[in-house]
């Protein structure tokens, strides 16, 4: 299974593509690591939404997820971030989840990283795109243990 980890901050889509195969996480070389929303018009949102459905069809991406935001207080989503979710979801050929928080942190604690982040050739900016990839995988191949967020 292939899966994009997307964090929304700002106006940047920060993403970074993670392999599960027979229980072996692989993270393959990626043209970009983010995308960026230029502007607030439709057009822009419309390039926006066609260079992400692009780098998903040309790396055959077959789930997105989102780390999810909060509406509302101190660490809130932006404007821009929940313009950029939507365009995602209203992409038709991708399957997207958003993942919360509580969920993230329940996968990481029952599989740790069995590698260090540094290791992995990643940008730092990229750590919680890895990190929403890399709990996503571990959930579906693992599952949900019963005391865990649902």
């Amino acid at each position: 299974m292939k899966a994009c980890g997307v964090e929304l901050k700002g106006s940047e889509a920060i993403i970074c593509i993670l392999t599960l195969d027979q229980g072996l996480f692989g993270v393959p070389d990626c043209r970009t690591q983010k995308f960026v929303l230029t502007g607030a018009g439709q057009q822009d949102t419309l390039d926006f939404q066609f260079a992400f459905k692009k780098l998903m069809e040309d790396y055959q991406v077959e789930q997105v997820v989102i780390k999810e935001r909060p509406t509302r207080g101190k660490f809130s989503g932006s404007a821009a971030g929940f313009k950029m979710e939507a365009a995602i979801q209203l992409i038709e050929s991708l399957e997207v989840n958003l993942q919360n928080n509580s969920e993230e942190k329940a996968s990481i604690k029952r599989n740790p990283l069995p590698v260090d982040f540094k290791s992995t050739g990643l940008k730092m900016f990229q750590q919680n795109a890895f990190t929403t990839a890399y709990a996503y995988l571990n959930i579906q191949y693992y599952g949900l243990a019963e005391n865990d967020p649902e």
